[in-house]
């Protein structure tokens, strides 16, 4: 038998600090054989294929490093659930922690991919018992020749990147900040100037989704539909609701037909509606009060909706409500018929604006400006606050470090998938507004993916108009 290395006997001496060689023995004992999986490769094999090639193309010659990222605290020695980098996914369909992504250059011009990965436990090292991310504590890990067939892709042992990240030589590319071993290892060897470009690039990628992408995004919305109708099911008609209740009743369905929500739901009652970020969820629904429930369904495979609606926590618009409901509801829908390929992406913005300036003016709030002068001044900015839209996919802002001439001065084009959701929000002590107007706050947000022939709405099954959505209220409600 060959003599165990020093290298290894260090590990072991320290792995086994404190246990007696009895315990140990006997730990390494009595386990039943593994089974040997043969699995199909995931669904999305034989797209993240396709993408690494795109990916290659783009920077021939140059060794291209993709980390999935690194678990972070979120208290002492407790962790967030884990998350990997959406580029990660994107090009491995892998979700594991310590993942590295490795594109090696060829003489060709061409890569040749791996992923770098952490192994299965085996039961000979002591490794399954006695780290705190072992087997026993964190569950079984899949070996590198399984994950080499769910992934497609050639894997090796994480634990030997370091020798590999210290012998790069030669054009270098990264993807920084997601893992600060690999940052340090290649500190000298990159560039910030060449790592914004790439990860410019690798936004710029996700821009149009393929058929895979476009599939689980559709899965996304439907399962937040779901996830609507049961917070409605929830929300008391003669008692207050908790804002916390409907946060933890959508995220249920997050869990149950997904990984998680895709970003901190936004469940704003009463005056807090008008926060366009409310997550604390800390307010009461009450009877009488509108509800904004902006919350999205993150799929198993990272693909997150972003849905909003805004809803009378008892059924029924107030003449205020509706009013203001419908001046939005209008604003988006011309916003979504803007929405189409060899538009400008900001034509849908500007439709919808425009009409919340129209009904603004109607009301009154610009005193004796025109509709053109209070839209060339922004002065419907009070009230509405911000753009109309964002493209969505692995992240819920997707795309975000795309070129501004590809993104928002960019044209839509088939594939493409992005939000429209105007809103205005009348803050409780605006005294700009009739007091009738003053603590709501209401958006009406969709997903749509912009066709061949025009749109598609995702979550078009969700009531939109202000009669249907009081419809579909009551039938829920039964």
């Amino acid at each position: 038998m060959a003599e165990e290395s020093d290298e290894n006997k260090t590990r072991k001496n320290g792995l086994y600090a404190g246990v007696s060689s009895e315990l140990a023995e006997n730990m390494l004992q009595g386990w039943a054989d593994r089974e040997q999986r043969d699995p199909e490769p995931i669904a999305q094999a034989a797209h993240t294929a396709r993408r690494r090639e795109a990916l290659s193309a783009l920077f021939p010659g140059e060794l291209l490093v993709i980390p999935s990222g690194t678990p972070k605290v979120r208290a002492n020695d407790t962790d967030y659930p884990f998350r990997p980098s959406s580029d990660y996914v994107y090009l491995t369909g892998d979700q594991s922690p310590n993942g590295v992504l490795i594109l090696e250059p060829g003489q060709d011009g061409t890569h040749q991919a791996a992923a770098y990965l952490l192994p299965g436990s085996d039961r000979a090292s002591g490794e399954f018992w006695l780290d705190y991310h072992g087997e026993l504590w964190d569950g079984p890990r899949n070996g590198l020749a399984e994950n080499a067939k769910l992934l497609g892709l050639d894997c090796r042992d994480v634990r030997t990147l370091g020798e590999r990240l210290a012998a790069a030589s030669g054009p270098i590319r990264l993807l920084r900040g997601y893992d600060a071993q690999v940052d340090t290892a290649l500190h000298d060897k990159v560039t910030a100037e060449r790592d914004i470009e790439f990860r410019v690039a690798l936004s710029e990628m996700r821009l149009v989704k393929d058929d895979f992408e476009i599939a689980d995004l559709r899965h996304a919305c439907q399962a937040t539909i779901r996830g609507f109708d049961d917070v409605v099911r929830v929300l008391g008609t003669d008692e207050p609701t908790l804002e916390r209740a409907i946060e933890g009743t959508f995220f249920m369905r997050a869990r149950i037909e997904g990984n998680d929500v895709g970003y901190s739901s936004v469940c704003a009652a009463g005056a807090h509606s008008t926060t366009l970020h409310w997550v604390r969820n800390d307010g009461e629904a009450r009877p009488g009060d509108l509800l904004l429930l902006d919350a999205g369904v993150e799929s198993r495979n990272l693909y997150t909706a972003d849905v909003t609606r805004t809803l009378p926590v008892d059924g029924r618009f107030t003449p205020a409500q509706r009013k203001v409901y419908e001046a939005v509801y209008a604003a988006q829908s011309a916003g979504i018929a803007a929405v189409r390929p060899g538009a400008k992406y900001r034509d849908f913005h500007h439709a919808a604006q425009r009409v919340l300036t129209e009904h603004l003016a109607a009301w009154g709030l610009f005193g004796d400006r025109s509709v053109d002068e209070a839209y060339e001044l922004g002065l419907y900015r009070r009230w509405t606050l911000t753009g109309t839209g964002h493209m969505i996919g692995l992240d819920v802002h997707d795309c975000a470090k795309a070129r501004t001439e590809l993104y928002v001065d960019g044209t839509l084009a088939a594939g493409m998938v992005l939000t429209v959701e105007p809103g205005l929000y009348f803050q409780s002590d605006d005294l700009t507004v009739p007091e009738e107007l003053r603590g709501i706050g209401i958006r009406i947000e969709d997903d749509i993916l912009v066709t061949e022939e025009g749109n598609e709405n995702l979550s078009a099954a969700l009531p939109r108009a202000a009669d249907e959505v009081e419809a579909w209220m009551a039938r829920l409600r039964g």
